[in-house]
């Protein structure tokens, strides 16, 4: 049987994304799909969650509006959210998914969150990353 570790790396293989570092010792991956967005997502195996995190852009200074408005996007996103990262300084996308019984639908439909997620608002995110 599997790892979860490895069932994960075979449905992004069967996905065609590429993996383009790999940490076998903390089984994570990080993954580069540059036309659908997805730019050095790291796809965390910790048990009993899977953890998807990309860096969208970063924060310089508190901006309220910015807060406000990345709460608004969440609510059109299929799965995942826009947030912060553990330091409030860059704006990141976050999704969990259960290792127990993820499959690849799930796993595919996280990634694709994010890239209807930067065709919807990446231009309004980018008007945030050159005034901060």
């Amino acid at each position: 049987m599997l790892s979860h570790f490895e069932k994960v790396k075979n449905f992004l293989h069967e996905m065609d994304v590429a993996i383009t570092s790999e940490d076998t010792n903390n089984e994570l991956v990080v993954i580069n799909d540059a036309e659908k967005g997805i730019c050095h997502m790291v796809i965390d195996c910790e048990a009993p969650i899977l953890i998807l995190e990309q860096v969208i852009l970063p924060i310089v200074e508190e901006n309220t509006f910015l807060y406000k408005r990345l709460l608004q996007m969440n609510r059109n996103l299929v799965h995942g959210a826009f947030t912060l990262d553990s330091d409030g300084t860059k704006v990141i996308f976050r999704d969990t998914l259960q290792l127990e019984n993820l499959d690849r639908n799930e796993l595919e439909g996280s990634i694709k969150a994010l890239e209807l997620g930067l065709v919807e608002f990446g231009s309004e995110l980018l008007s945030f990353a050159s005034t901060s």
